[in-house]
């Protein structure tokens, strides 16, 4: 009788992680696709060539300063 109800316990708990796992593998994190760019004449797609790509590359952005935290602020009062 135990034996019995060994199975079945084993079996449900078998069949319950096979669906988890069967549901979580293979999802990632979808990537986002960048726009690209059409002929201004055809309107077709038009393929990136490699002197394209270094061309347009743009300079670093200017870094800008965060505002303090009132923590920061209340410890350089302390000093």
């Amino acid at each position: 009788m135990a034996d019995l109800v060994k199975d079945m316990v084993s079996d449900v708990i078998e069949g319950v992680l096979k669906e988890i796992l069967k549901k979580t593998t293979g999802r990632g994190t979808t990537r986002r696709r960048k726009r690209q760019t059409r002929s201004a004449t055809s309107g077709r797609f038009v393929r990136k060539t490699a002197r394209s790509k270094a061309k347009t590359a743009k300079p670093a952005r200017k870094q800008v300063s965060r505002r303090r935290s009132s923590s920061n602020r209340s410890r350089q009062r302390a000093r």
